[in-house]
């Protein structure tokens, strides 16, 4: 007689893995199966032992966080059905005011029973590698914008103000920076320091961009990069931002699911006959959303295909330049008739980013977009 499927709950961290077993047809909680070291070793032991206690199937899970893919990665080799659960998406009872380790073991292993864990995509080495270094990237850039901010917060304090001109950061920001000076050789010392602070980080951002676009061409979704600069508000690196957050086009059926992963549909709360709705609920990526609403303010300007567009549009399919055109057409037209509605401007550039995705979706969707 065959045995039921056997659940395995794990609570991972950073040096031990608490585990918990059920079976199909139980009811009440799991049976916690002590705690084990989080090495690759380990779990081919704890692999082993669970298939010497029983032949029917194993299904493991544990809760994605900081310690990544290992784990999965771990099991899957080993031939075992393992599954990573979204952690925003994981029921918990209002009530429960007692967590541990253990516990959490437990109760992941009965949802696991119960089918109510939703599983996330789990990337294969190298798009995990491409998406680490688009990521350090933008931390990169978060560093610049940060050290700019602490040098003019600093400037502001003592009444220094640039008014050569409306941009900062300039060639002549520049000049008039390094031409500031100051009575006290302690305040002297700060600005010095900030202003190399900001070289700094301008270096080691220039130099992510340098490595960022020289990985892109080995990338197995760098097609779909190069389709993605058809659109207006992409280029090549945020082009790359986009797609490592997508990661397989396959896995979102319709527009609609990547636009809700990425959290530019409005949240609702409707009751009855009435329907509400609220503000964008931001779950997902928080990168690709920002990576699409910074490109959705270019669709404040008129439909055109400006000179340095010309290469990117010229180097893809008929059918992608046709859905590039459509989208300019279409989202700039939008854009304006919400504007002349009174709509404000961070509200219609959120509903310009969610439809952009959609058309990001649908190049996406196209055949030899991954090669």
């Amino acid at each position: 007689m065959e045995q039921p499927t056997r659940f395995i709950g794990m609570d991972v961290h950073k040096e031990t893995i608490v585990v918990a077993v059920t079976a199909a047809g139980e009811v009440g909680k799991a049976t916690p199966h002590g705690t084990i070291p989080n090495t690759t070793t380990a779990l081919e032991k704890l692999v082993k032992r669970l298939r010497q206690a029983g032949t029917g199937p194993l299904k493991l899970c544990y809760e994605a966080g900081p310690c990544g893919y290992g784990v999965y990665r771990t099991l899957t080799r080993l031939g075992e059905d393992c599954l990573v659960a979204a952690p925003s998406m994981i029921p918990r009872r209002s009530g429960e005011r007692q967590k541990n380790d253990k516990r959490d073991a437990a109760s992941l292993a009965v949802l696991h029973r119960g089918g109510l864990l939703t599983s996330v995509w789990v990337p294969d080495a190298a798009h995990e590698a491409m998406r680490d270094l688009v990521r350090a990237r933008l931390a990169a850039v978060r560093a610049v914008r940060t050290a700019r901010q602490q040098l003019s917060a600093f400037l502001l304090r003592h009444e220094r103000r640039y008014t050569a001109g409306r941009q900062p950061w300039t060639r002549t920001h520049r000049l008039w920076l390094a031409e500031q000076r100051f009575d006290q050789p302690a305040q002297q010392i700060v600005l010095e320091e900030c202003i190399e602070a900001v070289r700094l980080a301008e270096q080691r951002r220039d130099r992510m961009d340098a490595h960022l676009r020289a990985e892109l061409p080995n990338w197995s979704l760098f097609p779909l990069v190069q389709r993605l600069c058809a659109l207006r508000g992409f280029d090549a690196i945020a082009a790359a931002g986009a797609v490592a957050a997508m990661g397989d086009p396959a896995r979102f059926i319709k527009a609609r699911d990547f636009m809700a992963y990425l959290g530019l549909v409005p949240s609702e709360h409707s009751s009855g006959q009435r329907r509400r709705l609220g503000a964008i609920t931001k779950t997902g990526d928080v990168r690709a959303r920002s990576v699409l609403i910074e490109a959705a303010w270019s669709y404040r300007f008129p439909a055109r295909i400006a000179r340095a567009k010309l290469p990117a549009i010229e180097g893809v399919p008929e059918t992608v330049r046709q859905i590039a055109w459509k989208a300019q057409t279409r989202l700039c037209q939008r854009y304006r008739k919400m504007i002349a509605r009174g709509k404000p401007k961070p509200l219609v550039v959120t509903a310009t980013a969610r439809e952009l995705a959609g058309f990001v979706w649908a190049i996406a969707q196209l055949p030899d977009a991954i090669e």
